[in-house]
């Protein structure tokens, strides 16, 4: 084939393969974006009426009983969760099945019901990539190497429209997977999934929540830093180290109550364990409740009808933290999801942030919203793995003046998490230092069983 030639028929690949993924893309956004609206207005009915009916929170046991029950019954292929759907992208197997959008979705607004504390990028990924491995299915023509592109679509899809991040969905939905490794393969399926899950959602009538942020003051004419800048700088080079161990602390707790409760509450002949360990759970955290005397850390944390709660919106203005409400919000969490319950670690990790932020900022007079904007996505990043998908979400949520601070805090963060993470299927592609081959080959023992 002459060069000339060539280079007629590489545009047309090119424009093929557009018009290929906008057929797939294009009504994956407008499904994930759909359903997790729906998922996004039960979920604000149910954090209202337990808001409404304080009393729902004796019923939390209960319920995780019925969790329990409900994926013990009919959602053992799916019980992986968001980890099964990063399997199938890594290696297609089985596939992933459609029930688990439906399970997840119920299980997730009952545990939100009762006062669960978990988050909810779990329920939207789980729903995109179970609604992508249907559409993959529908297709008989469709190239086996195609799936794990349509899975990523959908994870990017349910990232972007719960959260209203289409730029940092479709990131997100690329670095996740590996550590060290990006497929850049599958931007464009997840770049078109992101915007019109977005846009969709957003039509449905979603609203997000808006935060604001003062801007740092400006340089100098010559670009150069002013002491305020440096200190400030320091500020997210050593607050971004201290998010990244706050997340391997989240993260070693969760997975080590799970592993506990697997271990030592196995249930007896008439209620399984799978049962029985939420229920555990659910007693736990109505201990927590009553010991502590509040109900600040249930829920997403979001935000509150009581004007003295702590929540993440409260972290951004000074008081509007306990100096420990970080970790209590670990702890509730921790418990929640390790015992069974269902949801995801995204929002309570957004919590333990700000908190965390908010009281970094009281200790250094650094502002407030500023350090609780950069502990916002900085122990995300160290949770996820994924330092550029979250300084992409800091500006599409904050702004893009303090864009230099968000970036340094994130890698940071990133640097100091070590390789654990809250996603067991996630795959270490290269490491994040250049260490021993010894050391390297520890890395996975967090991936596993712990």
């Amino acid at each position: 084939m002459t060069p000339f030639r060539a280079s007629l028929r590489e545009p047309a690949a090119v424009v093929a393969a557009v018009v290929w993924w906008l057929l797939i893309a294009l009504p994956l956004g407008v499904c994930v974006g759909s359903c997790v609206a729906l998922f996004l207005a039960c979920l604000e009915a149910a954090t209202r009426l337990r808001m409404d009916h304080p009393e729902v929170l004796w019923l939390l046991p209960a319920m995780g009983g019925c969790i329990g029950w409900l994926y013990w019954s009919v959602g053992k292929s799916v019980e992986l969760g968001h980890n099964l759907v990063v399997d199938e992208i890594h290696s297609p197997g089985g596939g992933v099945p459609l029930r688990m959008a439906p399970l997840i979705l119920i299980s997730t607004v009952a545990t939100h019901l009762c006062g669960g504390s978990a988050g909810r990028e779990g329920t939207a990924i789980q729903m995109g990539g179970s609604l992508a491995g249907g559409i993959a299915r529908l297709i008989p023509w469709l190239d086996r190497s195609d799936v794990p592109a349509i899975l990523m679509a959908g994870v990017a899809a349910g990232f972007s429209s719960v959260f209203g991040t289409p730029v940092a969905g479709m990131v997100f939905s690329l670095e996740v997977l590996a550590i060290g490794r990006m497929r850049y393969g599958a931007i464009l399926p997840c770049m078109l999934a992101a915007v019109v899950s977005d846009q969709t959602c957003r039509a449905w009538g979603i609203t997000h929540v808006h935060y604001s942020l003062a801007p740092v003051l400006a340089a100098t004419a010559e670009g150069q830093f002013t002491s305020q800048h440096w200190f400030l700088l320091a500020c997210a080079v050593v607050g971004g180290g201290l998010f990244g161990l706050t997340s391997v602390v989240f993260t070693t707790f969760t997975h080590g109550i799970e592993w506990l409760g697997k271990r030592y509450v196995t249930g007896t002949r008439s209620i399984p364990g799978a049962i029985l360990r939420p229920i555990v759970g659910g007693c736990l955290v109505i201990a927590m409740v009553q010991m502590l005397g509040t109900r600040d850390y249930l829920g997403l944390g979001v935000t509150s009808p009581d004007p003295d709660a702590v929540t993440i919106v409260t972290a951004f203005r000074p008081g509007g933290a306990q100096a420990w409400s970080w970790w209590w919000k670990i702890l509730f969490t921790s418990v929640t999801l390790g015992s069974g319950f269902k949801g995801g670690e995204v929002t309570p990790l957004f919590f333990i942030g700000a908190t965390l932020g908010n009281t970094l900022a009281t200790l250094t007079g650094a502002p407030v919203d500023l350090l609780a904007a950069l502990g916002f996505v900085s122990v995300f990043a160290g949770a996820t793995n994924t330092p550029i998908a979250c300084t992409l979400m800091a500006i599409e949520l904050f702004g893009g003046e303090n864009s230099l601070f968000f970036a340094v805090s994130c890698v940071m963060a990133y640097g100091c998490s070590g390789h654990t993470g809250i996603y067991r299927a996630q795959r270490i592609d290269t490491p994040k230092a250049q260490a021993s081959p010894a050391s390297v080959d520890m890395a996975p023992w967090h991936h596993g069983t712990p």
